[in-house]
């Protein structure tokens, strides 16, 4: 879903709990969706379209295994299919293409979601609160393991001027040796609203297992100067330790 566009629910809904359920994300190999969640969500019935589109110019360029494809001077393209279950439901279908720095092009693999906000903000703005889970079926080339999961609490804060979103994400492998060990990958927004734009900052992380972090060296860390507008989101993003060094990305609504 899209990152800034403001939600076109009117009622300010309370949180009535948090479910819990079993779903899945590709892991951090396949960076094919860069985005926070916010309280964007479908209305019942109705169905969007979205595309993720990143390169990355300065980026991790040997293989963690054999038969992996770096993401250096890479392009991955990725429409995003979604639909409205119910008030406060939806969901969506990924389908992830790949074009390697040879040349080589690959559909990497379907991912589903599912994503539940009880908690959305008012015309006039608000907290929001919510759940999204994924499921993935990727290449080994992309993901090692094959299949992996993500559970994506969704929190933040919406007004005229200011957007605040907080998704402390876990991800797990579905298969493998490290097959339901969590992982700790937070994603962090905020947008400033200046006429019909936005402008602000996106952090992602890759922490390590929940249990234990990874040493510095071996965390990713990105932060993105992003812009925002009603149908676009677009951003240039600079990482270090173990993150691609310079990645840029975009997101179209349609």
């Amino acid at each position: 879903m899209s990152c800034t566009k403001p939600s076109s629910l009117t009622r300010p809904r309370r949180l009535a709990g948090i479910l819990l359920f079993w779903a899945g994300a590709a892991g951090a190999a396949l960076p094919d969706e860069i985005q926070v969640y916010t309280d964007d969500l479908e209305r019942p019935g109705e169905s969007g379209v979205e595309l993720h589109v990143n390169t990355t110019p300065s980026g991790r360029s040997r293989p963690d295994y054999a038969g992996e494809v770096p993401t250096h001077h890479g392009l991955r393209v990725t429409p995003e299919i979604s639909w409205g279950l119910g008030h406060d439901m939806d969901w969506g279908l990924y389908l992830p293409f790949v074009r390697g720095a040879d040349g080589a092009t690959f559909f990497a693999g379907p991912k589903f979601r599912l994503k539940w906000m009880p908690l959305l903000p008012g015309e006039d703005g608000g907290w929001f609160a919510g759940l999204n889970g994924e499921l993935a079926f990727v290449q080994q080339r992309f993901d090692q393991p094959r299949r992996g999961g993500e559970l994506r609490p969704i929190l933040g804060y919406r007004s005229p001027a200011w957007l605040l979103a907080v998704n402390p994400n876990l991800e797990f492998d579905l298969a493998g040796p490290d097959s339901g060990v969590m992982f700790f990958s937070p994603g962090v927004k905020v947008a400033r609203s200046v006429g019909g734009y936005a402008v602000g900052a996106e952090y992602y992380g890759d922490f390590g297992r929940v249990s234990h972090f990874a040493p510095r060296a071996e965390q990713a860390h990105t932060l993105y100067l992003v812009l925002d507008t009603s149908g676009i989101n677009f951003g240039i993003g600079r990482g270090w330790n173990a993150a691609d060094r310079w990645t840029v990305k975009a997101i179209f609504s349609f």
